[in-house]
């Protein structure tokens, strides 16, 4: 595997929650740099025997409402 993608995006309650898409790999965070530190422990963690993605990609999703 060359490269793992996530879907970030913004929890209910505050925070961010990380779901990969190719893999069951799940994490949260309250910030930013948070996220980013536990997307790559917990993809260390899932791959710990060294077959692990090289490329991590965080695709950030957010709804925003325009009123008119």
């Amino acid at each position: 595997m060359n490269e793992i993608i996530f879907l970030v995006e913004e929890a209910d309650e505050g925070g961010y929650t990380a779901r990969a898409l190719a893999e069951s790999i799940f994490t949260a965070a309250d910030d930013l740099d948070g996220i980013r530190q536990n997307v790559r422990d917990a993809v260390e963690c899932h791959f710990d025997d060294g077959t692990g993605p090289k490329i991590i990609r965080l695709h950030f999703v957010g709804d925003k409402v325009i009123s008119a």
